[in-house]
């Protein structure tokens, strides 16, 4: 995923945009880094490995040695950013989030058209910020350019550019897919991802930009270069998982979303085939919790935590890029509460189930330590389909998926004409699909929050969130 925080000052802004870049550490595991701009010096930057090592501890020294009003800084989950270009537009530094599907099409057009070339990363592969940058610099000026790259991009671009006069241009991404949020404080102005981020530092919120917008940011102000589309197609996911629980998206809070979910999800199991016999209700950690005390207040069953997880060494914001590490991580941190585990019934509720490999292992970890019975809630409906506009989940195959490939199980290539009646718990696909997931990941019984229920809870307008990987509608 990836987020930046930027901010345009009359002091020096370095030391916000540390703490400020900091706070979006949870939404990727790969690079950092910082670009400031003064007037004697220009812009500078640093860009550091941060898979095994924080943000705050790799840019500690780079956050006292870089200086200047204006500076922006980026948590990337995919390439080394921001980078730095010396175009016709002047000298600037770059990042985006989102993802470029049709990467190698536009590499290869652009590299046909102008004879030009790319610094070439492992593989071959070209940075997607350079891209980006070189899809700008054929138009005239960044408005221009920004809105010629996302109209040739496939997939979900906002961005942020520090120019050599000391602005920051931000975009949106075309459809608002992800958040882009302005703040203020008496010195200038901000930009980040994270609403939070800014409030931490004494900035106040002045608004969401909208779907496609830009706009230029000095210490004086927000000018909009374009103004905002109709269309905004928010991930709905950020309120499922990603979003760190004090975040508002489109006015929405992160936590109090999760509540009305468990909350919902609750009276679903009520009104259908019953609120299960359990000791507790739990939520998987971190992004689980607060769907499971919704769950139980709603239900009047206590919530208790039977494992915690160990942090202090492997956080969520940062983790190994191999798979299998990932997994031994994954089992290394779930640390038991012997007393809330041995001889109970439990019920559990997770964000999602994509893969349902790491739950599976937390399903027999608990039955290991004497659980008496697992129950599982998930906090959305069935995953069906890979995202095309964010890279949310690592799985390279539709298939991966536990649902898709379930149905495949069942009915072959041909049952997933019917995914709807596979969604539905109440029909005997639904049933089935169920049934056989229990019997993979070893749960006592399953149930998927409705999509309607998902929605409902984040509570802004549905036409403005995207559901893609629940029903494959753009």
């Amino acid at each position: 995923m990836g987020g930046f925080f930027g901010v345009a000052s009359k002091r020096n802004s370095v030391i916000d945009v540390f703490f400020g870049t900091d706070y979006h550490s949870h939404l990727g595991t790969r690079r950092g880094g910082m670009a400031a701009w003064c007037p004697e010096q220009g812009i500078q930057r640093e860009i550091h490995n941060i898979e095994n090592t924080p943000f705050r501890t790799k840019f500690e020294h780079d956050a006292v040695e870089l200086t200047g009003p204006s500076c922006i800084g980026t948590i990337s989950d995919t390439d080394p950013q921001p980078i730095l270009i010396r175009s016709h537009l002047g000298v600037y530094a770059i990042c985006m989030i989102g993802v470029i599907r049709n990467m190698e099409d536009l590499t290869r057009r652009f590299l046909d058209a102008t004879y030009g070339h790319f610094e070439a990363m492992g593989g071959g592969r070209v940075n997607q910020a350079e891209l980006v940058g070189a899809l700008i610099n054929q138009q005239r000026t960044f408005e221009d350019g920004i809105r010629f790259a996302q109209e040739k991009i496939e997939g979900t671009v906002s961005l942020l550019i520090l120019t050599d006069k000391g602005e920051m241009i931000a975009a949106r991404d075309r459809f608002g897919r992800l958040p882009v949020i302005i703040g203020r404080d008496n010195d200038g102005y901000c930009v980040s991802f994270e609403s939070f981020a800014f409030e931490k530092l004494g900035y106040t919120y002045v608004r969401d930009m909208g779907p496609g917008e830009i706009v230029r940011i000095t210490a004086e102000g927000c000018e909009t270069l374009a103004p905002a589309g109709d269309t905004t197609r928010i991930c709905t996911f950020l309120w499922t998982y990603y979003g760190y629980p004090n975040s508002v998206y489109e006015g929405s809070t992160v936590e109090t979303a999760r509540a009305r979910n468990g909350h919902l999800m609750a009276i679903n199991d009520r009104n259908g085939a019953g609120i299960p016999d359990v000791d507790y209700i739990c939520g998987v950690p971190d992004s689980g919790t607060a769907h499971a005390i919704g769950y139980a207040n709603e239900s009047r069953i206590d919530f208790a935590r039977p494992f915690i997880k160990y942090t202090p060494t492997w956080p969520r914001s940062f983790m190994p890029h191999k798979q299998e590490i990932r997994d031994q991580v994954a089992k290394m941190k779930l640390i038991p509460v012997q007393e809330l585990i041995k001889g109970k019934r439990l019920l559990l509720i997770d964000d999602s189930i994509v893969r349902g490999t790491q739950l599976k292992e937390t399903v027999e970890f608990l039955y290991s330590h004497g659980a008496k019975a697992v129950h599982m809630r998930s906090a959305c409906p069935p995953i069906m389909y890979g995202c095309k506009y964010l890279n949310f989940s690592r799985s390279t195959s539709e298939m991966e998926l536990i649902a898709r490939r379930t149905i495949g199980e069942l009915e072959g290539e041909s049952g997933f004409e019917k995914a709807g009646e596979y969604v539905d718990g109440t029909t005997e696909r639904g049933k089935a699909m169920r049934q056989l997931i229990c019997k993979k990941l070893g749960f006592d019984s399953l149930e998927y929050q409705t999509l309607d229920g998902t929605l409902e809870a984040v509570g802004i307008d549905k036409c403005k969130l995207c559901t893609y990987c629940w029903n494959g509608r753009e």
